[in-house]
């Protein structure tokens, strides 16, 4: 059991198959677990109809592994698609808010790129502009500082960093980089053979004397 308090930055850690996306995908509710409940601004989304869950996902940003974008859509139009749909913005108001998101993670004046035409970083940025454009209450990450260089995966850290000061959301990030969790979290979780096997502070999980979690935060595969 575990629950997530406004304003925090979880990071849910683990090796391949822990289940880190299934959880995500149950937060969401794109998957309905086997067991247990599921709660969202106190309201339980185990059994909500596919339009109550629509509400719930209203104020969530999604960020997916990759960027996930349109392939034959604009960057403008990757954004804008969300806003069209969830909102009843003006079109001027629309295109205002693209601005501004990609604005927000220096990507300014890039509306009518294809996707192709971006690099992979490009394209990280891009998916958190168009989680942002929505102004949600709830920021959920899926791997994303995944293949890309140290260089940006401290830009992509940073600018998680910033909407979680800033913009006064939760975050929920899957990830296997630590460090990503040492620069933007401030409680972790660890996933390990079904079950919630550590949770703390980034600086707590450093010191525990538990071969699964030095195993995992060293990457020493003969620890265990």
């Amino acid at each position: 059991n575990f629950s997530v308090v406004q304003g925090q930055s979880v990071a849910i850690v683990g090796k391949s198959g822990a289940g880190k996306s299934v959880l995500l995908k149950c937060l969401i509710g794109l998957v309905k677990p086997d067991e247990g409940t599921i709660y969202v601004d106190n309201k339980l989304i185990n059994t909500m109809s596919f339009r109550q869950l629509q509400e719930i996902r209203s104020n969530i940003g999604m960020v997916f592994q990759f960027g996930a974008l349109f392939d034959s859509m604009t960057v403008g139009e990757n954004i804008s698609l969300a806003l069209q749909k969830l909102t009843k913005l003006s079109d001027d108001e629309i295109k205002e808010r693209v601005s501004n998101s990609l604005k927000e993670v220096n990507m300014e004046n890039t509306e009518d790129i294809l996707p192709s035409e971006l690099s992979g970083g490009m394209k990280k940025r891009v998916g958190i502009a168009r989680a942002i454009a929505v102004k949600p209450t709830y920021l959920f990450y899926d791997e994303p500082t995944t293949g890309l260089d140290p260089v940006m995966t401290d830009s992509i850290n940073r600018l998680i960093l910033k909407f979680q000061r800033t913009g006064e959301v939760t975050s929920v990030i899957i990830t296997h980089e630590m460090r990503t969790v040492y620069d933007v979290a401030n409680r972790v979780l660890l996933l390990h053979d079904g079950k919630i096997w550590f949770d703390g502070s980034p600086e707590e999980i450093k010191s525990v004397d538990d071969l699964v979690i030095q195993q995992f935060i060293t990457g020493n595969s003969t620890l265990v």
